[in-house]
């Protein structure tokens, strides 16, 4: 939690997972500079996935916090997306200013 509180939005994610790739695609065509913590690539990536497993992450990656608040995985965010509501948290955690 304390790494997800850091940045506006925080993307944990894995190198080599293509739900991983669209979610950070999705904020960078947004405008939005997510950290990405890409598990695969970190020394302590597997205690990290356990610790979003047990937050409720399931599948682990991606997992994405908003304004340090854990939003969701891919199909949460893209519904999100979808239905608008995902300017509005980027904008109330400082992502967006537009």
């Amino acid at each position: 939690m304390r790494v997800a509180s850091q940045k506006a939005v925080v993307i944990f994610s894995k190198s080599s997972c293509c739900m991983s790739h669209a979610i950070k695609r999705l904020f960078y065509d947004q405008g939005v500079s997510p950290a990405v913590y890409e598990l695969d690539e970190d020394s302590r990536g597997k205690e990290i996935e356990w610790a979003l497993l047990r937050l409720g992450c399931n599948p682990a990656v991606p997992a994405v916090f908003i304004g340090g608040r854990f939003v969701g995985s891919a199909n949460a965010i893209i519904t999100l997306h979808l239905n608008g509501c995902l300017n509005k948290l980027l904008k109330e955690a400082g992502a967006l200013w537009l």
